[in-house]
């Protein structure tokens, strides 16, 4: 479980394909802090240290994880948002975060406000997967709050210290991003779409 507050970025330093998987291989600024088996959200997407080495480690994203997120887009140099697992005698200062991508989505604007920053995102419309204005939306890990809401996309405002100090400041209009809906809203949704089919 997370929460959608980005503790640092990482670096991909190699990728190495493993039959259908890939192997990446990441330094971060906590990467001495790191077990072996522990999960770590990167651009949202929770994935398990397989192995540590000096200052750098590796995780493994299966065929699945490939498919559905924008790591497949991934290459060395990257710059990914890193979220360890939440301790349960925190705050959450974000919103309840799985690390369980649900799609990709696409940049289509991205607007200077005088510092900060205006994002739109498209999405396709397959499942049953909406945003509400005010609500919570992860993209690449980061827990935001969406400003504007339409059918299959939505905008976000971005805070000059969300923007310096994750990746969103190294997105362009037409990069794939990560998203992950609100656990509630998907289950409030399923259940209207169940009802309507009976």
């Amino acid at each position: 479980m997370f929460t959608g507050i980005i503790e640092a970025v990482g670096v991909i330093e190699k990728i190495q394909e493993n039959g259908t998987n890939i192997d990446f291989t990441l330094s971060c600024p906590f990467t001495n802090e790191l077990k072996i088996d522990q999960s770590l959200a990167h651009n949202g997407c929770c994935l398990t240290v397989v192995e540590i080495k000096d200052d750098k480690y590796v995780v493994t994203a299966i065929n699945e994880t490939l498919e559905k997120t924008n790591l497949g887009n991934w290459k060395e140099g990257s710059v990914v948002n890193l979220e360890r697992c939440m301790m349960m005698n925190g705050r959450l200062d974000g919103h309840i975060v799985q690390g369980h991508v649900d799609k990709t989505g696409e940049i289509v604007s991205i607007e200077n406000k005088d510092g900060s920053y205006f994002v739109t995102v498209q999405y396709n419309s397959e499942g049953n997967f909406v945003t509400v204005p005010q609500g919570s939306i992860t993209v690449n890990g980061i827990s935001l709050t969406v400003a504007k809401s339409e059918d299959f996309q939505f905008s976000v405002a971005i805070i000059p210290y969300t923007w310096e100090f994750t990746n969103m400041n190294t997105l362009q209009v037409g990069d794939k991003v990560n998203l992950e809906f609100d656990i509630i809203g998907k289950y409030i949704s399923k259940l209207i779409n169940k009802q309507n089919v009976v």
